[in-house]
């Protein structure tokens, strides 16, 4: 099975109102195992981020300046994402985003060219109902190192969520290892057989087995009625 974990970085919250993509990541998993094979672009929107936006991954005009347009790069993205369950923390925004980039190339949506979308916000809002289901929260809850997420980027999120995803789909715990280009996912799955230990049986000595028969003959002055534990044995 071939997963691609997606995330985005925009200009501001809405591409109708021209909003565009700054930048892409994509982190690949086949059965379950990161392949190495990542994607990570950075786009000129050719257009300012809104204030907030640029707060949140701080990308600014100079540094996007000389960067490709989306056009440059739409087929790279669409033949790295083919046939793929494309997993989209918050999917609606992402795809949203995505689907306004195609469609201003007159190109297809998203989910033509993908296997499946799958929206990791509401899988963790029914596996967490009532609870803060963002990223960060499911990154803390799940004991997923964050640490170096001082801001947001898209290929750094993109890892993350892998971590997240097979954490709730698998309750399995992982390491993740930082690398310069990207965070790398490894298992480490508890297999343990306890049914291949034998306990050993301790006696007790004399002196243990009259001070046990001294504190349950005060038990049961106390109880007045006996212990349940003695009675059982009894019978």
């Amino acid at each position: 099975m071939r997963l691609v974990f997606l995330d985005t970085e925009t200009t501001g919250l809405s591409p109708q109102s021209g909003d565009r993509i700054v930048e892409i990541g994509c982190v690949e998993l086949v059965d379950r195992r990161l392949t190495g094979r990542n994607l990570h672009l950075y786009l000129n929107p050719q257009r300012s981020s809104h204030p907030d936006a640029l707060r949140v991954h701080g990308l600014t005009d100079e540094f996007l300046s000389d960067k490709p347009l989306f056009e440059a790069v739409a087929d790279q993205l669409l033949e790295f994402i083919n046939g793929a369950e494309v997993v989209i923390h918050n999917a609606s925004f992402d795809a949203g985003f995505l689907d306004h980039e195609l469609r201003r190339l007159n190109r297809p949506n998203l989910l033509q060219s993908v296997e499946k979308i799958t929206d990791s916000l509401s899988m963790a809002r029914e596996l967490f109902p009532g609870k803060a289901n963002s990223l960060d929260a499911l990154c803390k809850r799940l004991e997923v190192d964050n640490s170096s997420r001082a801001l947001h980027g898209a290929l750094l999120d993109a890892g993350l969520l892998a971590e997240v995803y097979i954490r709730m789909t698998r309750g399995q715990k992982s390491l993740v290892v930082e690398t310069d280009d990207a965070p790398v996912v490894s298992e480490l799955v508890d297999t343990t057989d306890l049914s291949q230990f034998v306990l050993p049986l301790i006696p007790l000595s004399e002196d243990e087995q009259s001070a046990h028969g001294t504190l349950i003959a005060e038990l049961e002055k106390a109880t007045k009625s006996g212990a349940i534990w003695a009675r059982s044995v009894a019978h």
